[in-house]
């Protein structure tokens, strides 16, 4: 192999043995670029801290490699399924404070509701992966799949439109350097393009002067350098004191879990699919869950957001064709070391909105397209009346149901939220439970994944 090629196997997937040490940190450091825009959006909607997210996504996410055996490629970022929680215990007081007062109780209950992950991993190691992922056949995860990008498309376009030129410069650089780079700058192209778009912004900008392209580093010249990321008072240990309070938040909470486990499994679906690996066989959706859990009751202690595997890095995955999980392990170590480095996290503030847009195009398209070939791969008969109703009510929920409420309901005296994504999956769980005509049987091998015809019933 010539010096500076990267081995390309057949398939057109990276081997990353070959890709050397330097290698293996951009590419973790893209990976890193990719998770921070979402990641840091929870802290800002609920008045939690940047620095503490930070710190407890990179070892929720080194926690979750050691429980799945260091197999998953997957980074825990911020979950926006429990922002709704934060918001009902916790709002933001005037002026857009953040509510020092209540956050600890808001994220004792997000701290129980991880603990409900673990409780769902024991059940499914006691009966068996079979017989759960009964309940989770292509028709299901393949369009849950397929939701959970075109779900984050509006935020793409949303944050395009503060600045669409700028957006299309970021699309271009990626889908440029993806399609025609060479070696090390065809698998690095969200990171190339958040440095070229985010070069322009800084020129144009400020330094002509164009409007709608400046930067604004005021925040990133007031931050220190080093900073401790945990303050104590924030914490649940610190911060709670009141018995009522905590049994409030508890109870409104907790059934959140509910959601984000469905969430979990078109996550890991996805990953699998992406990967040509089975994860939820191997090493197992119990260990995934548990992982995931633990982690975010973890980080609900000490102060920070609820953790979940996230589909812009899965979207990085399918984009590089890098793999490795230590490539995710890289950008863990980073988010860690960030966390200590206030400046580090306003530079990445800094980052237009409009950038993060134009690259969200690529990933959250890329995680639609994985739902799709799920289902190709899987070939699911369509011709089949109940195939068909089970997508179509299952694309309609994720996407017809507002994203921001849901769908409440109460339970005594407290207010339960259910995600669209959620209802969405127990509607297509529920209906493909119910019909006839089940043809589907789980495989260890994703690709040998396919439905054998049957009779109806």
């Amino acid at each position: 192999m010539a010096k500076g090629k990267i081995k390309v196997g057949t398939d057109g997937i990276y081997d990353a043995r070959k890709l050397g040490g330097g290698r293996m940190v951009v590419l973790g450091f893209q990976h890193m670029f990719a998770m921070f825009g979402a990641t840091v959006t929870v802290p800002l909607l609920t008045g939690l801290d940047i620095s503490t997210t930070l710190l407890m996504a990179g070892l929720g996410t080194l926690l979750f490699h050691v429980f799945t055996k260091f197999k998953v490629p997957a980074f825990l970022g911020s979950s926006f399924a429990f922002i709704g929680g934060y918001t009902t215990i916790a709002p933001m007081l005037e002026n857009d404070t953040p509510n020092k007062e209540m956050l600890p109780y808001a994220c004792l209950g997000v701290a129980c509701a991880g603990l409900i992950y673990l409780v769902l991993a024991t059940v499914i190691k006691l009966i068996g992966i079979n017989r759960v992922m009964k309940l989770f056949p292509p028709v299901v995860t393949g369009p849950i799949i397929i939701a959970i990008g075109l779900g984050l498309a509006p935020s793409a376009v949303s944050n395009c439109s503060s600045n669409w030129w700028l957006a299309l410069i970021a699309l271009a650089l990626v889908i440029i350097f993806n399609i025609f780079g060479k070696g090390m700058v065809k698998i690095v192209p969200i990171l190339l393009g958040i440095i070229g778009a985010y070069t322009v912004a800084a020129i144009v900008g400020n330094g002509f002067g164009v409007e709608g392209f400046a930067i604004d580093f005021s925040g990133v010249k007031e931050a220190a350098w080093i900073g401790f990321p945990i303050e104590w008072s924030s914490t649940v240990f610190g911060g709670v004191h009141d018995a009522t309070k905590a049994i409030t938040a508890i109870i409104a909470i907790t059934p959140i879990a509910l959601a984000t486990v469905m969430e979990h499994i078109g996550d890991i679906s996805a990953i699998s699919a992406t990967c040509g690996k089975n994860f939820i066989n191997e090493p197992g959706l119990h260990r995934s869950l548990a992982g995931d859990g633990l982690a975010t009751t973890i980080a609900s202690l000490f102060g920070a957001p609820a953790n979940t595997t996230y589909g812009e890095n899965t979207g990085v995955l399918a984009l590089s064709k890098v793999y490795d999980p230590r490539v995710v392990r890289i950008a863990a170590y980073f988010a860690i070391l960030f966390s200590f480095c206030p400046k580090f996290a306003a530079v990445i503030e800094s980052i237009p909105g409009a950038v993060v847009g134009g690259i969200s195009f690529v990933l959250y398209g890329m995680i639609s397209a994985i739902g799709v070939r799920n289902i190709v791969e899987a070939k699911v008969d369509f011709s089949k009346a109940r195939n068909t109703i089970i997508a179509a009510v299952i694309l309609v929920c994720a996407l017809g149901i507002d994203s921001q409420k849901g769908v409440p309901f109460t339970i005594g005296q407290f207010n339960v939220k259910l995600s669209a994504l959620a209802v969405a999956a127990i509607a297509g769980i529920v209906l493909n439970a119910i019909f006839p005509g089940k043809d589907y049987k789980f495989s260890a091998d994703p690709v040998a994944e396919t439905a054998e015809a049957s009779e109806e019933k």
